[in-house]
């Protein structure tokens, strides 16, 4: 079988995602909004929907908030350029709205092939709702900041960017949220580095741990109130919804 590579697995899903008509939000968006950014990076940066700026140019975080989100990812001693951004919605919510239920569960599984291709040491949720995805039970006012491991992987909460466009107060506090991913990143990069010993163990004695692969779903009819593409078991190893109630380890005191 002829090994496929990671680029031609993400511009598939991609062109699956901009031509997904998984829930009614296909009607109104001008374009999907897929995500962007290396596929080795060592962080991925998940918001909650397309603005207006981003159903313009198909490209996450480019009006306002986007902007902060640069100097908020500088803050933290990396460059846009090296991380990937992404949203829970591929499409712009009419009125720029919070999304919905049902469009949450159709775009999940996307989500989730693009968790897998990216593979990042550390997710920063970006606003409640891909913050609930993670910690279904939790208030981004008491644990923003503050990271978890959660099955294997270190998840941090922070504010949405543009929430401190609304509450100047906030501005500050995403700040020093930032500065401070400096060392959780450092600390995961430590532990990373620290199972790496056994895994070269196991490479060479003949059964290297095998990756699951990233497909893109099949496509169905919009709908108003989709069936979603979570009901089967995700290509990608997800399910595709997030977990009921993942167990949530503090990683650091």
């Amino acid at each position: 079988m002829i090994a496929v590579s990671k680029e031609e697995r993400a511009r598939e899903l991609y062109e699956v995602i901009r031509a997904c008509r998984m829930c009614a939000l296909a009607e109104t968006r001008t374009h999907a909004v897929p995500g962007e950014g290396p596929l080795d990076a060592e962080v991925m940066f998940i918001g909650e929907a397309p603005g207006l700026n981003e159903d313009r140019q198909g490209r996450p975080f480019v009006g306002a908030a986007g902007q902060f989100l640069s100097e908020l990812i500088a803050e933290a001693g990396l460059r846009r350029e090296d991380v990937y951004i992404c949203n829970v919605l591929k499409c712009r919510p009419p009125g720029n709205r919070d999304p919905l239920p049902g469009e949450i569960e159709a775009c999940a599984e996307y989500l989730d092939l693009q968790i897998d291709l990216v593979d990042p040491l550390v997710i920063v949720t970006l606003g409640r709702f891909s913050m609930a995805r993670w910690f279904p039970q939790q208030t981004i006012s008491r644990i923003h900041g503050r990271p978890k491991e959660v099955d294997g992987r270190i998840i941090v909460p922070m504010y949405h960017p543009a929430a401190a466009l609304h509450q100047g107060a906030l501005r500050q506090v995403l700040i020093d949220d930032f500065r401070g991913l400096r060392a959780i990143l450092e600390r995961a990069r430590a532990g990373l580095t620290a199972a790496a010993a056994p895994a070269a163990d196991t490479a060479a004695a003949g059964t290297p741990p095998e990756r699951p692969s990233a497909t893109p779903p099949a496509q169905q009819p919009a709908a108003p109130a989709p069936t979603s593409p979570a009901a089967a078991a995700a290509p990608g190893g997800g399910s595709g919804a997030a977990p009921a109630g993942p167990q949530q380890i503090p990683l650091f005191e």
